[in-house]
């Protein structure tokens, strides 16, 4: 009987201070939601065990502080991610505006293979707050946005209600998988490199 490999998936999650990004990883991971805020210090990270077709997945979400000292957080932080989720909150007009900086940050940091299909996720959260009447950006804005950076994926999202949040998730590792099976094929045939890389993505198999 052959063993089911494990992999493990390096995700980031970016976006300004305030927009969720940890309570929707709290949801996901823990199923819980806390009212209280606060701000996360430098990174931070949690995972989460699934099974995809025949792998089981191992998810390493890493949070980050959306403070402005905290932006540059060094190559380290970002080096190995299998994919980025942008974050802004639907009521708050900047955290928004700023997605293009948290995008070019993370494509000057990680500096990935081929920029142009990593995969990118975006989340658009906070759609519970006043039932929706505060919000000021527009889910047709965010999709015209996704379309412009290579037509990413887009949620909307409530980490308070559980909207959506198992469903992004499940997207973003999804795309992770599939960005990490394509790196693979550069491997094919050389085993000690398949090794290597085994290895540095802590792969039990």
């Amino acid at each position: 009987m052959a063993m089911r490999r494990r992999t493990l998936l390096k995700v980031i999650v970016l976006g300004d201070s305030g927009v969720g990004k940890t309570s929707l990883m709290n949801q996901y991971v823990h199923k819980k939601f806390s009212q209280q805020y606060k701000a996360t210090i430098g990174a931070d990270f949690v995972t989460k065990e699934l099974q995809i077709d025949d792998r089981l997945v191992t998810l390493q979400i890493w949070d980050t502080a959306g403070q402005e000292r905290f932006q540059s957080l060094g190559v380290a932080f970002y080096r190995g991610a299998d994919c980025c989720a942008l974050v802004y909150d639907v009521n708050v007009m900047k955290s928004f505006d700023n997605l293009d900086n948290w995008h070019e940050e993370f494509l000057k940091q990680a500096n990935p293979t081929d920029p142009r299909t990593f995969p990118f996720m975006l989340l658009g959260n906070k759609i519970d707050i006043d039932g929706g009447n505060s919000r000021v950006v527009s889910e047709k804005k965010a999709k015209d946005w996704c379309a412009s950076k290579g037509n990413i994926p887009y949620f909307e999202t409530s980490a308070k209600e559980d909207i959506n949040v198992y469903a992004a998730f499940l997207s973003i590792a999804k795309s992770a998988l599939a960005n990490e099976r394509e790196q693979d094929i550069y491997f094919q045939g050389v085993p000690e490199a398949v090794t290597e890389r085994e290895q540095r993505n802590g792969c039990a198999c």
